[in-house]
């Protein structure tokens, strides 16, 4: 008899690499506090034992951190993050922009994260990415659909940190060469975005009425 052919492996989500990737990326997505350093240096550690096409993007900016004053690296997040609407790390923005939707895209986050057994910080909103990434370390399996589902808006985010020649940008990278690459849905998905931008509130306003925009995020994000 003829042994039978052994199947080949895909990569899947839960992949052992994954959550010590996710977990790196979300350190480093972090507003760069007083502990940013070990994070920096850790960051350093888990990129040793990961792919190349994840790995690499994680030193290029490990090198740029460890090459910048802690006040400076901090002002540039800011910049990035806080000042530039087309660098918003807020994933269900993407999706549903600043409409009522919205509120209903964070509270399934918060529903998905406690059906996990997940809790967030007070001071947290569950579609920052790097806290969408915390909880993907914890869950593979479900923060890998979750970020999926949010691929348009992750892409987008990553096109526009390389644009602006942020260091993030590297991040991002790493982030996206977690995931199943582009195609088909997604592509147009994306070009479609970058052509109209995030939805705007239409439904219940009147014609000249200031829409009804949800509070601004926490400044700076995960502290």
């Amino acid at each position: 008899m003829k042994a039978p052919k052994r199947k080949t492996t895909r990569t899947t989500p839960t992949d052992h690499w994954h959550p010590a990737a996710w977990q790196a990326q979300s350190l480093l997505l972090a507003y760069p506090d007083e502990q940013f350093e070990r994070h920096l240096a850790l960051a350093g550690r888990v990129a040793a034992t990961l792919p190349e096409p994840v790995a690499r993007p994680l030193l290029r900016f490990t090198e740029h951190a460890e090459r910048t004053t802690p006040a400076d690296l901090a002002t540039a997040y800011v910049a990035t993050f806080d000042h530039r609407k087309r660098c918003c790390p807020y994933l269900t923005y993407y999706a549903h922009g600043d409409t009522r939707k919205r509120g209903i895209g964070l509270l399934r986050l918060k529903q998905t994260y406690a059906a996990a057994g997940w809790q967030l910080g007070d001071d947290e909103l569950p579609d920052h990415l790097a806290v969408v990434l915390e909880f993907a370390a914890t869950d593979p399996a479900t923060g890998h659909s979750l970020l999926t589902e949010h691929r348009a808006g992750l892409e987008l985010l990553r096109l526009a940190l390389n644009d602006d020649g942020s260091p993030w940008a590297h991040v991002l990278d790493s982030v996206s060469a977690t995931l199943p690459a582009l195609a088909g849905d997604d592509r147009e998905a994306v070009m479609r975005l970058a052509a109209q931008g995030p939805p705007e509130e239409q439904v219940g306003l009147d014609p000249y009425a200031s829409p009804v925009f949800l509070p601004d995020p926490v400044v700076g994000g995960p502290r």
